[in-house]
């Protein structure tokens, strides 16, 4: 009886020392959980204070700089996020979500360079971050001028056969959003040679020739898009603005009404109605159509700059004065100032 006492006491002490030895781990572990949880609220400084007294421990728990980065992310600080990122890796280097992460900063940082490496070998989603890999790793090959690679990486996310029209013609937008002119066309050119009839691609096509100057190619690619997509209002948005730019303003005016049918919440093609009208001479239908696109859009500054023209016109000097301050005010600080009408 003695010896299965002692025998018991011993087996209590043994577990209570075993559970002793497991509490900081525990406790660690239970911290880092809050630390996410008060991340995923968005109390972001909370959530770094809890970190930084688990990264006091020794060792530092797993996790800890990974979650770290990404709320420096979060906070672009994306500096802080690289170094968080770094050491996550360093401390597990088969860590693909602080692979991808510490990837995306860098090419957040213009480093596209030396994102790619790390891009491509994670190549995983990072839903906490709303990041698609696919997509930073694709404009991260434009930055380097590997042209051939970023299709590729356009094309996987979205699903597309790498080789097909509309991949080609994915990365033709890809690149037209870069203002990579030359490889946009290219893409887009040889999009139409695989499937003549797709959609779009004249559209783009449209678009490029107009972010150059060259209105006729312009015009040509929209009325080509227009025969194959006839119920797309962008096309004849797109045609008015390249027919206002030649001076055209009677197709203009055509094609913009059209537009206006087909978009009809859609604010440029009554800005672009407006200036239609302005040089034929009527501002108070300019003016009927720029109220439309303010009422719509009161943050765009064109506007309020075209209806102070066309009230200026109509004698109405204090609203067009008003107007004036308006868009003076709502234009960006990088862009050329306006001119007071006369």
């Amino acid at each position: 009886m003695y010896k299965s006492s002692l025998l018991c006491a011993f087996l209590c002490v043994t577990f209570l020392l075993h559970a002793d030895a497991q509490d900081p781990a525990r406790t660690a572990a239970a911290s880092l959980d809050h630390a996410q949880q008060l991340f995923v609220q968005g109390k972001l400084d909370q959530s770094l204070s809890e970190l930084n007294s688990l990264a006091a421990q020794k060792p530092e728990p797993d996790g800890v700089e990974r979650l770290r980065g990404l709320i420096y992310y979060q906070q672009n600080k994306f500096t802080e996020a690289d170094a968080a990122f770094a050491t996550a890796l360093a401390a597990h280097p088969q860590d693909t979500e602080a692979m991808q992460l510490r990837g995306v900063t860098l090419f957040r940082m213009g480093n596209a360079a030396e994102a790619i490496p790390l891009l491509e070998q994670a190549h995983a989603s990072v839903p906490s971050a709303n990041i698609d890999p696919n997509y930073v790793l694709g404009v991260s090959y434009l930055q380097v001028r590997r042209y051939d690679d970023a299709r590729r990486a356009f094309a996987a996310q979205y699903g597309f056969d790498p080789d097909s029209a509309p991949a080609y013609l994915l990365a033709a937008r890809m690149c037209f959003h870069q203002e990579l002119s030359r490889p946009s066309e290219d893409f887009a050119k040889k999009a139409m040679q695989l499937n003549a009839s797709l959609p779009l691609g004249h559209l783009l096509l449209g678009e490029i020739a107009l972010a150059n100057g060259d209105t006729v190619n312009a015009i040509a690619e929209f009325d080509k898009e227009q025969q194959l997509n006839p119920l797309n209002g962008e096309v004849y948005e797109r045609l008015g603005d390249a027919y206002i730019r030649s001076g055209q303003y009677e197709q203009a005016q055509h094609a913009l009404n059209r537009a206006v049918l087909l978009e009809p919440n859609a604010t440029a093609p009554y800005i672009l109605l407006g200036k239609v009208l302005l040089s034929q001479q009527n501002p108070v239908m300019a003016g009927m159509y720029l109220e439309r696109a303010r009422r719509m859009d009161p943050g765009n500054y064109i506007t309020h700059s075209l209806l102070a023209q066309a009230y200026r016109a109509e004698g109405r000097k204090e609203d067009s004065a008003r107007e004036f301050q308006t868009a003076e005010r709502l234009q960006s600080s990088s862009s050329p100032q306006l001119e007071a009408p006369q």
